[in-house]
């Protein structure tokens, strides 16, 4: 049976759960959620793998927030492991492409995916996404600039925003 690493994220006021496949990271929570929720998510994209809460096997993934969280990493280098269709992985790998430190709003990653018309589509597959931070669904307003929905909620969204414009 495959095994699938978790742990509970601390590091400063951050915590969250995250796990991995040893393919890669495959899940990062949000802030103060129970164990229930990334089990029950996790269970339902990876149903035959067994549970390892392990924080030294997933020492690189943690190394390179807690970096991105001090201000000191701007990309991640691991790998992920992700679930989803067509249509999510297209959209997750768009906003990897949003450079740190900029924002885009939903039509633009419609755009970026070469499907316009799809931004309630885009906005769906953005809440869907399973890696909170590493792939930067928080790096997507509203086009009137406003913050919008956030899996991590609101609160996180605006701290990760400030954390890369230098205002943290």
């Amino acid at each position: 049976m495959s095994k699938l690493y978790w742990m509970y994220f601390i590091h400063n006021e951050w915590k969250f759960y995250i796990a991995a496949t040893e393919s890669g990271l495959c899940y990062v929570g949000s802030p103060d959620k129970s164990y229930e929720e990334m089990e029950v998510w996790v269970k339902k994209r990876f149903p035959k793998y067994e549970f390892v809460e392990s924080d030294e096997a997933l020492t690189s993934y943690t190394n390179e927030i807690k970096e991105y969280l001090d201000g000191l990493r701007r990309e991640f280098t691991f790998p992920t492991d992700l679930k989803g269709t067509t249509f999510q992985l297209a959209t997750w790998d768009a906003l990897r492409k949003i450079p740190y430190g900029e924002k885009k709003s939903y039509s633009q990653i419609a755009e970026l995916i070469n499907n316009p018309t799809a931004i309630r589509a885009v906005g769906t597959a953005i809440g869907a996404n399973p890696v909170l931070i590493t792939i930067p669904c928080h790096r997507v307003i509203g086009k009137n600039g406003t913050l919008t929905g956030y899996r991590g909620g609101l609160e996180m969204k605006e701290k990760l925003l400030k954390l890369e414009t230098g205002e943290a």
